[in-house]
């Protein structure tokens, strides 16, 4: 479904960015604070984010070469000047272990970081 959205060409980059930035990232990020990222789930979320942005930002006509080419990674992510996936987890990991710092002693979750069971 978003896919189509998503190579309209008569929708604005700036609202398909907006709905990246709104629906999918939120998706992949919800309740992530709490859980465990392997290695090859990190890479599968780059992957499937750069995935996105490409099918947002479309080709580019390269004037040098005279024909139409994807944009590299660092590209993407120079043109779209947003932390990535993984460093909004790594960010919401941060903030949850402010808050639960900031528990009192009886709390749970507090209790389960120090494993004070």
């Amino acid at each position: 479904m978003l896919q189509k959205f998503f190579k309209n060409k008569n929708i604005s980059k700036k609202l398909k960015l907006t709905l990246k930035n709104t629906t999918i990232d939120k998706t992949l990020t919800y309740a992530a604070e709490t859980g465990t990222l392997t290695k090859r789930d990190r890479k599968q979320l780059n992957i499937f984010e750069r995935k996105v942005y490409r099918r947002i930002l479309s080709p580019v006509y390269d004037n040098e070469k005279e024909n139409w080419r994807i944009l590299t990674n660092k590209e993407i992510y120079a043109s779209v000047k947003k932390p990535t996936v993984i460093e909004t987890v790594r960010l919401n990991r941060l903030c949850w272990f402010g808050h639960v710092q900031r528990m009192e002693e009886n709390r749970i979750p507090k209790r389960v970081l120090y494993m004070n069971l």
